[in-house]
């Protein structure tokens, strides 16, 4: 473990370098895009009424309602819902169907967009599988993640290798950082610690299972593909720390899907 630990103090150090030079970039691009000289959208209300919610979310209570004829602003949206303001001041929350029925200054119907390279990189959740090479044997993954910020994320997955000899079962944990969170092709670092399961599957001499720790560093890719589907490539080198003080290296290859949202 000693040797791998200046490896690690350079990784950290990469990946908080290239963290400080995107993040500036990236949280400049965003204000812009959803924060600048845009003015707020006005609608006019085409059904009997609309129910403002106190959240994005039908589980908020309605808390006012807004007639026929009314018009209001759309400020924001989360998802499938909008929030908006009324004429007298009121703020809440709109599920998309409603608003999709309001009229624009031209008497036209509201068109409301799929999620955009921009929800894409202000995304919270993402869950996705994976598949690869791990060290030459076959590798499938399940994840999740959640962004703190549009630059930093965590995510923890659960992966299960198959080798000719033995299979393994992986659970691992990482940080994960997005200097470019607004590219469409965008690259991230990850830096990560778990734990691997070995399973012998050889019966002419009798070996135990054995679970021991594991860290990783490594980089990627995500492609923003349409509407919440990602694509997702990336490369992992990994260290195995056995029981018998020999430290083992692995390289892993994989790419998958993801949904955000």
């Amino acid at each position: 473990m000693t040797q791998f630990a200046p490896e690690l103090a350079r990784a950290l150090l990469l990946l908080t370098s290239i963290f400080l030079l995107g993040q500036k970039t990236a949280n400049a691009e965003i204000f812009s895009r959803f924060f600048g000289d845009d003015q707020p959208i006005q609608v006019e209300i085409a059904d009997p009424y609309i129910e403002l919610h106190s959240g994005p979310g039908p589980g908020y209570p309605v808390f006012h309602v807004e007639e026929r004829g009314a018009w209001i602003e759309i400020l924001k949206r989360k998802t499938d819902w909008f929030k908006i303001r009324t004429d007298s001041g009121k703020e809440g929350w709109v599920p998309r169907h409603q608003i999709e029925r309001t009229l624009t200054p031209s008497g036209d119907h509201t068109e409301i967009r799929e999620a955009t390279l921009q929800e894409f990189a202000l995304r919270r959740w993402e869950a996705g599988i994976m598949g690869g090479d791990f060290e030459g044997a076959d590798v499938m993954t399940a994840y999740g993640g959640f962004s703190f910020t549009p630059n930093l994320s965590v995510e923890a997955s659960v992966s299960k290798v198959f080798a000719d000899f033995s299979d393994a079962d992986m659970a691992d944990l990482s940080i994960a950082i997005h200097p470019f969170p607004t590219w469409r092709f965008s690259p991230f670092f990850t830096i990560g610690t778990g734990i691997i399961r070995s399973d012998p599957k050889t019966t002419l001499v009798q070996e135990l299972d054995s679970t021991d720790q594991i860290a990783h560093a490594g980089a990627g890719i995500r492609v923003y593909l349409t509407r919440r589907f990602v694509f997702r490539a990336q490369y992992r080198n990994y260290v195995i720390f056995q029981s018998t003080d020999d430290n083992q290296e692995i390289d892993e290859w994989k790419a998958g899907f993801s949904v955000f949202f």
